[in-house]
């Protein structure tokens, strides 16, 4: 049929599948790295011409340093003189620390909120309550309870993150089947057996998913938590630049949060494909 002559050698069958699965992905990458770069190369297309118009008034031609060149050409000086490599350790530990605990936290009540039901009863509308706060509006409350502003810039971290761990936990344990559970007792499975064998692997795509929803939630937190109080950090880079009219500077920063933001959700979706039971 169609002109093909199939061998029934288990070796050519094997290349050919193995042939096809090759050109398959090979396409697919091409794609995503087409759409990817055409997608980045429009967002650039885009900032360059509002620039560009904001610029043709002469009055606001100070504008020019808000441009895509002006920020690329910044970023060289910005990690020669330590600043973008101070920013990344000083934030990359305070967002660490924070969604540490959000995690240590959220989790744990995840768990329960999905296998106890008069606890999910009892704590839907106090979690519900804290979750629709704005996590900033805690930062007077953390400043006088705190130490450092370290320790409160990190409490904010994972009072903003703590939530879409926990309920993205607790939607995972909803979605098992009860009679693994059934089964698992049966057998004389321990509740630490429970957890380790059952809940965690079953509820490990929705754990990772509600990181990723609170790393961007923490990520968004952690700028303008670093705009006040502290000598580091991406906020604070922002700040100072923003003070000493380094706009050029300001911008080159704001281009490294999406980059490192961008990363960063990028590892995150790629933990989520590996424990995606859906994955092919």
């Amino acid at each position: 049929m169609n002109g093909k002559v199939v061998t029934v050698d288990n070796g050519v069958i094997s290349a050919g599948i193995s042939g096809n699965c090759f050109t398959r992905n090979l396409k697919n990458l091409s794609d995503k790295s087409l759409h990817f770069f055409v997608g980045l190369t429009v967002l650039l297309g885009l900032w360059w011409l509002a620039i560009y118009l904001i610029t043709l008034d002469p009055a606001k031609s100070t504008f020019a340093d808000f441009s895509p060149l002006s920020a690329f050409q910044a970023l060289p000086d910005l990690w020669l003189d330590d600043t973008i490599p101070d920013a990344l350790e000083t934030t990359g530990y305070r967002l660490g620390m924070g969604l540490f605990l959000a995690i240590l936290i959220g989790v744990p009540i995840g768990i329960l909120m999905g296998q106890i039901r008069w606890f999910q009863r009892l704590t839907n509308v106090p979690f519900q309550f804290l979750r629709m706060i704005s996590p900033l509006s805690w930062e007077p409350i953390a400043v006088v309870v705190f130490a450092g502003w370290d320790e409160a810039i990190v409490f904010l971290i994972a009072i903003a993150a703590v939530w879409p761990i926990a309920f993205a936990t607790a939607a995972g344990l909803a979605k098992v089947d009860p009679a693994w559970f059934k089964v698992a007792r049966n057998l004389g499975a321990k509740p630490w057996h429970m957890v380790s064998r059952i809940i965690l692997p079953a509820i490990m795509f929705d754990v990772i998913t509600g990181i990723r929803l609170a790393l961007g939630v923490a990520w968004i937190v952690v700028i303008p938590a670093e705009f006040l109080g502290v000598s580091s950090g991406f906020g604070y880079a922002i700040q100072d630049a923003r003070e000493s009219l380094e706009y050029a500077n300001l911008m080159a920063m704001i281009l490294m949060i999406g980059i490192v933001g961008f990363v960063l959700d990028t590892l995150c979706v790629m933990l989520i494909k590996r424990f995606s039971w859906h994955r092919g």
